[in-house]
């Protein structure tokens, strides 16, 4: 893929048809920061690393290697790939995602792969679908990388839709699509990571674990959405303490929950300008006794939960009343606050740039406050 790499390839990662881009810095006054960390090069205490994922830059359509300049530029210490179309899937040959891991071993990134799906069903039929292949290629890919996690993401499924199966069936059947890859996942040595989004809450991912038999730190963890969680009704605090033994992956989001009229809203913030305890979060986190990379995520938009509609709340039965008291104080927190305010999703391709910087410049000077008390 020797003229591959040179030139921007015709396709954005994820979406329909236009010219990619190399990347070119806008600082916009963000401050570079070194991506290396100094404590690290001397060996002794585990640091924390402090990096990107893809999704909160896609308005840039960058290259996957475009991508990893933009980090190391930005001070990133990683990338998390969230995954790509199939047009892209076809250029990851072999010789590129060598590049990549070259790449990220001499600046010292940490890699981690994306792609992967763990719910086997199409999300607007509904109708079966085999997710073995699809699963085996970014597991391979993932392996030449030397990344040992997979993100898995059930796209765009929102667990209040009444057109969806049930909760219980959709549990079922990725317990049994997983079942089925957990050989090929160990051979590849990699760990297929579910993201908490908006189907499963922790409650639920331990029961699916349960299901399929699997222990922490073999063929399934999870990605850790510190916002996603808001929206799923779970306090991210406790959100953390319930699944802290499978996170193997991180998003660190931001955010706010308020109160509207017919239940909640909540919405992602910059770093620091929501109401999540991001430093309680990531004190367990760095408790773990593992390596988990903090990989900060944002993006525009609010998300609606109709809250004081007992229908509503019935999809969420592990949901208690200590839990909600908590949402409902961090609401009250938000309301307070001038800064925890949503951002127009339609206005995030101009932003996206300049607050993903940001976000990494707060997030570790956050992580240099908690390694050094």
């Amino acid at each position: 893929m020797g003229a591959t790499k040179s030139r921007s390839f015709r396709r954005r990662i994820g979406g329909n048809a236009t010219p990619m881009r190399s990347y070119r810095p806008v600082l916009r006054g963000i401050k570079l920061l070194s991506s290396r960390s100094k404590s690290s090069e001397g060996g002794g205490r585990r640091t924390i690393k402090v990096g990107i994922d893809q999704h909160g830059l896609n308005p840039l359509q960058l290259t996957p290697m475009a991508l990893l300049q933009w980090a190391v530029d930005h001070g990133a210490e990683g990338v998390q790939f969230s995954g790509f179309d199939s047009d892209w899937q076809r250029r990851m040959e072999v010789p590129y995602l060598k590049d990549l891991r070259a790449f990220a071993e001499s600046k010292r990134l940490y890699l981690e792969w994306g792609g992967a799906e763990h719910i086997p069903r199409d999300m607007t039929t509904w109708a079966h679908r085999d997710l073995f292949a699809s699963n085996q290629l970014v597991a391979a890919q993932a392996e030449r990388l030397g990344s040992g996690v997979v993100r898995s993401c059930s796209g765009g499924l929102m667990r209040w839709n009444d057109a969806a199966p049930s909760t219980e069936t959709l549990l079922r059947d990725t317990a049994s699509a997983l079942m089925a890859q957990r050989d090929m996942l160990r051979d590849h040595g990699v760990v297929l990571a579910i993201e908490l989004h908006f189907e499963f809450t922790t409650h639920e991912l331990l029961r699916l674990f349960e299901m399929c038999e699997a222990i922490p730190g073999d063929w399934l963890g999870v990605v850790f959405d510190t916002m996603n969680v808001l929206t799923m009704l779970e306090d991210p605090v406790r959100a953390t303490d319930r699944i802290l033994p499978w996170v193997v992956a991180t998003h660190i989001k931001d955010g706010g929950i308020r109160v509207v009229p017919d239940g909640l809203e909540t919405f992602p913030t910059a770093v620091g300008d929501g109401v999540i305890a991001l430093v309680s979060v990531i004190r367990r986190l760095a408790s773990s006794g593992r390596q988990v990379h903090l990989s900060v995520e944002d993006h525009g938009g609010t998300f609606h939960l109709q809250t004081k509609a007992p229908e509503f709340l019935a999809k969420f039965p592990d949901v208690t009343d200590d839990e909600m008291a908590d949402l409902e104080a961090l609401a009250m927190r938000a309301t307070r606050s001038a800064k925890c305010i949503p951002t127009d999703r339609a206005l995030w391709p101009e932003i996206c740039e300049e607050r993903m910087g940001r976000n990494l410049t707060r997030l570790k000077a956050l992580v240099a406050e908690l390694e050094v008390a």
